[in-house]
């Protein structure tokens, strides 16, 4: 198969995935909240975090588009699941505590997440501020935290 043929067979695929139907963007309600420890770390986790660890998505208009409908609900269901500060105190598990240990050691934001969210970047200040909120309001991981888990 030649190029030319490839790449109308990928457009023709991706203009019939567009009649499969998408993803609802209809943010939850907000259950519960955490109490901050300041207004700076609400404001940072907002900027940063809250398209997916919370029910106030911003949904980016590349979202009603698939594949990517697909894969950035994927994402914000995962994110959800794992850490919601709008479901403070639901039952179950919200890893609020894991927060600041996955921000210090770069693992959130993900790198996929950033070019389309450059107002997620955070300077190093930025980071530290947000490290030492997401401890204080949430809790930071203990080694004997983990043996309790399992």
């Amino acid at each position: 198969m030649n190029i030319g043929k490839a790449l109308t067979l990928a457009v023709i695929v991706l203009i019939l995935i567009q009649f499969v139907p998408q993803p609802s963007h209809e943010n939850p309600p907000i259950t519960g909240t955490p109490e901050w420890d300041s207004p700076r770390a609400e404001e940072l986790f907002k900027r940063t975090c809250a398209n997916c660890h919370s029910n106030e998505t911003v949904w980016p208009w590349y979202s009603n588009i698939a594949p990517l409908s697909w894969i950035i609900n994927f994402d914000v269901k995962v994110g959800r699941s794992k850490f919601n500060v709008s479901e403070w105190g639901r039952p179950g598990k919200n890893e609020g505590d894991d927060a600041a240990d996955e921000l210090r050691k770069g693992h959130m934001p993900p790198w996929f997440y950033m070019p389309a969210h450059p107002e997620a970047k955070l300077t190093d200040t930025e980071k530290d501020e947000l490290v030492k909120g997401l401890s204080a309001t949430f809790g930071a991981e203990k080694p004997e935290k983990h043996e309790e888990k399992r």
